[in-house]
């Protein structure tokens, strides 16, 4: 399995991407605060760069929960930035992430997912979420209405927990499983497995 690596620092804004066609994001670590004065510095007042012990408990979960097993992945600084680590310090957000080749699937919602792998082997779930994010996405025959709530995001571990470690798996995507984040959208369940052999080192 190929993975290619990368380091992105983010000073205002927050989104990655995989640029290989099967490539899905795996966060490795995550910081959001500030451990230097010159990361981030430019036109920043000296006052507001003097913390440089200054980091954020729980980031790395939340943008692991976020960003694995989608091929882009774009985050708010409002939804990182509280509770704030270091009041009136100006902050950065880096992380280091693979793109590892995966099955990529979609599944709209009222229909079934089916994850399968070969024989011998069995299905590693990478990330899972419920919910929409993307107007083009599981639109056909539906009102404009249903569909235009892309900040609608529910990173769910029940795709992982019912079919990890199988070689088969079907899962209804659903608001009855994985709970309804927006009421009145449309949504679908956005999932990235690999196919491992248990018995390989």
């Amino acid at each position: 399995m190929k993975w290619a690596k990368k380091l992105k620092l983010e000073c205002f804004s927050f989104f990655w991407f995989c640029e290989t066609e099967n490539g899905v994001i795996n966060v490795k670590s995550v910081f959001f605060g500030r451990n230097d004065r010159v990361t981030c510095s430019e036109g920043i007042h000296p006052q507001h760069l003097s913390n440089t012990e200054c980091s954020q408990i729980g980031t790395g979960n939340f943008v692991k929960d976020r960003c694995n097993g989608r091929k882009a992945c774009e985050i708010s600084i409002n939804d990182i930035y509280h509770p704030d680590p270091c009041y009136g310090i100006h902050k950065y957000l880096q992380t280091n992430f693979t793109c590892v080749p995966a099955v990529h699937l979609i599944a709209c919602e009222h229909s079934y997912a089916h994850l399968t792998c070969g024989q011998g082997e069995v299905i590693f779930v990478l990330g899972a979420n419920y919910g929409r994010q993307d107007t083009t996405v599981c639109y056909a025959s539906r009102p404009p209405n249903q569909v235009q709530n892309v900040y609608c995001s529910n990173p769910t571990q029940i795709v992982a927990q019912r079919c990890s470690w199988e070689r088969n798996c079907t899962i209804y995507s659903s608001n009855f499983i994985f709970g309804d984040p927006c009421p009145g959208t449309f949504k679908y369940l956005e999932l990235s497995y690999v196919c491992l052999n248990p018995h390989s080192e």
